[in-house]
């Protein structure tokens, strides 16, 4: 059972890498949700294309945008 040390970093089981493929310098995403942590392991273009459906509104300037976004 992997236990969370005093900097708080967890050592994940070999099995649980192997069976995920996961090695040494991949990088990895952790999420809590319903009071659970996940573990996922980041793949290369698994966003890509994602907001291809989104349109930009040219009259706004960058500012504006970004003031738009955080409201």
């Amino acid at each position: 059972m992997p236990k969370v040390s005093a900097k708080r970093q967890i050592t994940l089981p070999v099995s649980q890498c192997e069976a995920l493929g996961i090695k040494p310098g991949d990088e990895v995403e952790s999420f809590v949700a319903h009071g659970q942590l996940t573990i996922v392991k980041k793949k290369q273009g698994a966003a890509k294309g994602i907001l291809k459906h989104v349109r930009g509104n040219p009259a706004l300037t960058d500012e504006e945008s970004l003031e738009s976004a955080l409201q």
